[in-house]
């Protein structure tokens, strides 16, 4: 039955509670609680500071809207550069993160992001190798006609469009190389 803010019925009694089920109201008791000394006011935490201090940080580091102020402490490893960048900074400076313009801004610095990387894979030396590394190959040798059709599964809705979401960039790319090769050689 769903909860009803006007619903008046009182609970369970606790006692009934705790003859049914096993282990249940076992953290009433303050002193069974391993935590507890700590719980009370007043008791000495060894912390030198109320709120901590403040990790040193550029004007350029992001913060959501509804938020006062960054958090103490905060990873750094890696710093938004680039057009997904400039893409998340937006998503921070104009949308809190209760919107969807926030998320969809996010998400779509990510692909941004990973298109900039395949395309950097393409152009390296030991490019990414989509048909090795994506398991296409262990498909043949792994039952993938009973693997995919079995009941478990619950992505069999969407199963037709994967093909196309990991080729598909790859090909995107490659018609992109080939559209930019014919316009130099035109050009020669």
């Amino acid at each position: 039955m769903p909860y009803a803010a006007d619903d008046a019925t009182p609970g369970p009694d606790r006692d009934a509670l705790r003859a049914r089920v096993p282990g249940w109201g076992i953290d009433l008791d303050a002193a069974d609680r391993p935590a507890f000394p700590r719980e009370q006011p007043g008791i000495p935490t060894g912390a030198h500071w109320r709120l901590p201090e403040q990790q040193a940080h550029g004007e350029t580091r992001e913060r959501s809207v509804e938020h006062p102020r960054i958090t103490p402490v905060f990873g750094t490893a890696q710093p938004l550069r680039g057009v997904s960048g400039a893409i998340r900074r937006l998503a921070y400076e104009r949308y809190s993160e209760g919107q969807t313009p926030h998320w969809l801004l996010l998400i779509l610095g990510d692909r941004v992001e990973t298109a900039g990387s395949r395309a950097r894979s393409l152009l390296s030396t030991r490019p990414d190798q989509p048909i090795t590394q994506t398991g296409v190959l262990a498909e043949s040798r792994r039952h993938p006609i009973r693997s995919r059709r079995s009941p478990g599964r619950v992505d069999l809705r969407h199963a037709w469009m994967d093909p196309l979401l990991v080729a598909g960039p790859w090909l995107l790319a490659a018609g992109a190389l080939v559209g930019v090769g014919r316009a130099v050689a035109r050009r020669r």
